[in-house]
């Protein structure tokens, strides 16, 4: 369940101002389409079983529709239920937050926080690891065994 970023949306990030006088401000290439846990994925820090949970996981997320909105939806209604079988959208909805909420009790308590943060909210690593008042580069560790556990959840080999 690889997601391919079939188009790459790059950005210049650096400081807003110019430097220090005798210094050249520095700025990088950042593409804004990958996500945090696809970056650790693209640098070998988790392997595909782990970012394959962690796709699903997003993914549950998503279909469960749990993540905060601040105007209504006004897509349209697909009468025809979307070719997901028997359940309505409602049902599909309902069992994607069950999945969810599995997958999240099967991680645990300790390590569900920075799960849903790097996984759920897209925080970058070092973000999360402040968040949550780690210390630097422990919350890859960490991220890697509550993937594993998620893994297990979904039963992916």
């Amino acid at each position: 369940m690889k997601r391919e970023l079939t188009e790459r949306e790059l950005t210049q990030i650096g400081p807003k101002r110019g430097g220090t006088p005798g210094r050249r401000a520095r700025s990088v290439t950042v593409n804004v389409g990958e996500s945090p846990l696809s970056w650790l994925h693209a640098r070998g820090h988790i392997d595909g079983r782990q970012f394959d949970a962690g796709e699903r996981l997003r993914s549950d997320y998503e279909r469960a529709q749990l993540a905060p909105s601040i105007t209504m939806n006004w897509n349209p209604v697909r009468v025809d239920g979307g070719g997901g079988g028997d359940l309505t959208p409602s049902e599909r909805q309902m069992a994607a937050k069950d999945r969810f909420d599995g997958a999240m009790a099967q991680a645990g308590g300790g390590l569900k926080d920075v799960l849903w943060r790097v996984v759920c909210a897209g925080a970058a690593m070092s973000e999360a690891e402040k968040e949550l008042g780690w210390p630097a580069r422990s919350g890859k560790l960490v991220l890697k065994l509550a993937l594993d556990r998620v893994a297990d959840f979904y039963r992916i080999r």
